[in-house]
């Protein structure tokens, strides 16, 4: 029973802050969807920002299983990157609340969101950095520092897939990839 309450709370709050985003989302508010009294609420969770945080952990966890199931063992490292991000990238362009948050983010900058979309942001470079550590153990990447090639690479998809498109039109997914290749295994 206190395992459902606390996703009871947990989905109330997705849906309050994916309809309302989070600033102008109260206890109270996610109290009524979740259909439990708001003292509930803070006996799993004693802050607004400690219940976003508990959901973008969630979220974050989805997104490693999309990746996932994007690996092909049989692909090369490139390959499987961009087949990776590429999940990612669509995974939070049709999330609701990514989008909200984005949003929110743009037009408001509430630290809160920041720090959440930060956080899931650094989850993804993690999980690429592992990635990487093993291309190299397995000889598929030349020695580098993981950390930072998993920001870099993160940084340069993101920015094709998304920041050249509002400038100057989309590019297919084999551009994107021809692209990551050749600056980070050729170049």
């Amino acid at each position: 029973m206190q395992r459902n309450k606390k996703q009871l709370i947990l989905d109330g709050a997705t849906k309050s802050f994916t309809l309302f985003g989070y600033k102008a989302t109260t206890m109270d508010q996610v109290a009524k969807i979740a259909k439990v009294g708001k003292g509930t609420i803070y006996t799993y969770f004693s802050t607004k920002e400690e219940l976003l945080k508990a959901i973008i952990e969630h979220l974050a966890l989805e997104m490693r299983e999309v990746a996932n199931k994007s690996i092909n063992p049989d692909a090369s490292f490139v390959d499987n990157f961009n087949a990776a991000l590429s999940r990612i990238v669509e995974f939070r362009e049709k999330h609701e609340l990514t989008v909200k948050l984005s949003q929110e983010m743009r037009e408001l900058g509430t630290p809160a969101v920041g720090d959440a979309l930060q956080t899931m942001e650094d989850d993804i470079c993690q999980y690429i950095e592992g990635r990487i550590q093993k291309a190299i153990d397995q000889g598929q990447l030349r020695k580098c520092d993981p950390k930072v090639t998993a920001f870099l690479m993160f940084k340069m998809y993101i920015n094709l897939v998304s920041d050249w498109k509002e400038r100057h039109g989309p590019l297919s997914k084999e551009e994107v990839a021809q692209l990551m290749n050749f600056y980070f295994m050729e170049g």
